[in-house]
């Protein structure tokens, strides 16, 4: 059967708009941002197994993707050798949108009576709606079908696609967040060649890479709030004993939390050693304009190609309250819609099984900087290529699951990220923006989430 398919939704059409209308598009995601799900509060009942026995895989494929880190090239490269290896499935690669937010609101429509793709990526803050409106299937039946290893993937980034005893998603493009800085101006302030090992420690560094006469604007820049905020700033409140939610319980208004926020702001105000970037941070970093900054993994290629000086980077600092495990994981899995054909489902998992193959998943980290999602992935020309990725794999032992407010309550990434906005760019007061967003993500829950566990 052809790839190509309409679809005409079995969906409650009332549950879905309504579920809909709560991720309208209001603020554009960056490429990564993190993942985890592990089943906890829900049923515990396995999704039923799907029959695919006598089933041929179809022999033609679509695959939607926003290419994140700039990995158009290297994913038509692994394309082209799954084609050489498999002649018989053709898989055509198109970009269904410029980041994950586009490309969600793409299959989302397609959901109401579009063509929907074969293969999709899905990152953390969006898969799980998917599940929850039935547009997606458990991965399960097909893995045992195709004969992916799931041993062989690292536990955490597999368990960041599981719920309700199903596996929605395999890992493909993941990430973790990394502290980069300029290690020429680490030089001129005469630190340490390493990335702080606290929050406090940088708050002491920052005067002198902000006096060591290298022209900087600031000694750090916070990354741009609509896209990571949510994710990143997971960093802080864990540090301080805070977090967006302990499980499904809205925890952004505690004493902890509000205190991590209020450290973030007093960087920009009270101390002025940071600034708060409009688009990447990462691109600042790059032009010399800031000493550091957080951003993904995903970012380490195109830093150390733009960048015209020495680049370092290092884990994620700890807090007051804990330094380990304060980094979440991040990036984007792959998954197969359920209202397309078993043919078309088990051609794409045949796909998924090259694509997420050891060899494959060096060569896409070594083209992009996302992490290798397989055990067994020999890393030993990677790291003697690029030995900043070692951080990202290294630190992988010591990611923490995110907090369920983010990725799990449609929309509340957004909601994050403006309440965020408001303290360190309009400099609102702290405890009264967490209530607030505290009320809104209690709303997105009680309507949006709760009744469809």
């Amino acid at each position: 059967m052809s790839a190509r398919h309409a679809h005409s939704p079995a969906l409650d059409r009332r549950g879905f708009l309504r579920l809909a209308s709560a991720v309208g598009v209001t603020a554009a995601l960056a490429a990564c941002g993190g993942p985890a799900t592990t089943s906890g509060s829900a049923p515990a009942t396995a999704p039923a197994d799907i029959d695919y026995t006598g089933v041929k895989p179809a022999s033609q494929i679509t695959w939607w993707s926003n290419n994140p880190g700039s990995s158009q090239a290297v994913s038509q490269q692994i394309i082209d050798a799954f084609h050489a290896s498999q002649p018989d499935i053709k898989v055509n690669l198109v970009t269904a949108g410029k980041d994950y937010e586009e490309i969600a609101q793409k299959f989302q429509t397609a959901q109401t009576g579009g063509t929907l793709p074969d293969l999709v990526v899905l990152s953390d803050v969006w898969w799980f709606r998917y599940y929850m409106l039935g547009s997606i299937i458990p991965l399960d039946s097909l893995i045992k079908t195709v004969g992916i290893e799931t041993g062989d993937y690292r536990d955490q980034l597999l368990a960041d696609y599981q719920y309700n005893g199903g596996q929605w998603a395999i890992p493909w493009a993941r990430s973790t967040p990394l502290f980069y800085y300029n290690k020429a101006h680490w030089a001129a302030a005469g630190l340490p060649d390493r990335a702080p090992t606290t929050w406090a420690e940088f708050a002491e560094w920052a005067p002198r890479l902000q006096s060591a006469g290298t022209g900087v604007q600031h000694a750090f820049q916070h990354p741009a709030l609509a896209g990571y905020a949510g994710w990143s700033f997971q960093n802080n409140l864990w540090g301080w004993g805070g977090a967006w939610s302990n499980d499904w319980d809205i925890t952004c208004d505690s004493q902890q939390s509000v205190a991590a926020l209020q450290f973030l702001q007093d960087s920009v105000y009270k101390n002025g050693w940071a600034g708060v970037a409009s688009t990447d941070s990462a691109n600042d970093l790059s032009a010399g304009a800031v000493s550091a900054t957080v951003s993904s993994t995903g970012s380490l290629v195109g830093i150390l190609t733009a960048s015209k000086f020495e680049v370092g980077a290092g884990p994620l600092p700890g807090g007051p309250v804990a330094s380990t495990p304060v980094c979440p994981t991040g990036g984007a899995g792959v998954g197969i819609p359920k209202a397309i054909p078993k043919e078309n489902q088990l051609a794409a998992a045949t796909f998924v099984k090259f694509l997420t193959s050891p060899e494959n998943t060096v060569s896409f980290a070594g083209a992009t900087g996302y992490m290798p999602v397989r055990k067994s992935a020999d890393v030993s020309s990677l790291v003697a290529k690029t030995p900043q990725s070692k951080v990202a794999i290294d630190q992988l032992a010591v990611t923490r699951v995110q907090d369920r407010a983010r990725v799990f309550f449609p929309g509340a990434d957004q909601e994050m990220g403006k309440s965020c906005a408001n303290i360190l760019t309009q400099q609102a007061d702290v405890q009264t923006e967490m209530n607030a967003l505290k009320k809104t993500l209690s709303g997105i829950y009680d309507q949006d989430v709760k009744p469809n566990l």
